[in-house]
């Protein structure tokens, strides 16, 4: 079985030296990070399959933690693992996006069970990273996107818009973003080449009327399906 790799977000040193020692002696691949800010980049930057965050973490706090991960992933499992044990704060983490809450102290032997299901729950619901966006079928995994059996690969920037697009189908998606995730900064000439991609994407979706990706002036983009799709389970 591949390895799990774990984002785990936690500041209190002595708990997160114990519980990173002990996932990794339990087989998992853990990136243990101790504040907000660092976490965001980690994530940026490196795939992984799960993360199992605090909520009070200096420089940027759980909740925008995920906030901020939930506006590139819908996707990712996320648990957060906390003192904080008033109700409101468990619905504030559902709300935003988490999948699970554990409150410490925990079990540790919990905490991985609990770390498996979710991984295994988020495979099993779309475990190649396809979804349906109107007739067309967009593989992430393996970067195209396939109309009446005819394929389309995609760039890497293609792939990564095209997710980004899907997972906030309906709502805008921040120009700025687009550029300063994959592109490093949004000067002029990088927003000139977002503007290239983006009319090839526009044109690899053409055949479907019922797509489109529409411009919002000086913000961002939207893409618009016309009827509700499902992601594929394949």
């Amino acid at each position: 079985m591949e390895s799990i790799t774990i984002l785990y977000v936690e500041d209190e040193l002595s708990l997160g030296k114990i519980t990173s020692d002990t996932l990794k002696k339990n087989g998992f691949n853990v990136i243990w990070v101790k504040d907000g800010k660092e976490a965001l980049d980690t994530f940026s930057k490196t795939k992984i399959d799960i993360g199992v965050i605090d909520i009070m973490m200096p420089k940027l706090d759980g909740f925008n933690l995920v906030i901020e991960i939930r506006k590139k992933n819908n996707m990712l499992p996320i648990l957060f693992l906390t003192a904080r044990v008033l109700t409101e704060d468990v619905i504030k983490g559902f709300e935003i996006g988490g999948n699970d809450y554990m409150k410490k102290p925990f079990s540790i032997e919990e905490l991985i069970i609990r770390i498996k299901e979710l991984v295994k729950r988020n495979k099993i619901s779309n475990p190649l990273n396809t979804y349906q966006i109107g007739k067309y079928i967009f593989n992430y995994t393996k970067m195209e996107i396939t109309f009446n059996d005819q394929k389309i690969s995609l760039t890497h920037r293609e792939n990564e818009i095209i997710k980004r697009l899907y997972l906030k189908a309906n709502e805008i998606v921040n120009r700025k973003e687009i550029l300063m995730d994959l592109w490093g900064d949004d000067t002029y000439y990088n927003g000139r080449s977002l503007d290239v991609f983006m009319t090839k994407i526009r044109k690899n979706f053409s055949e479907d009327s019922s797509i489109a990706i529409k411009n919002i002036r000086g913000v961002g983009y939207k893409l618009i399906i016309s009827q509700n799709q499902k992601k594929l389970n394949r």
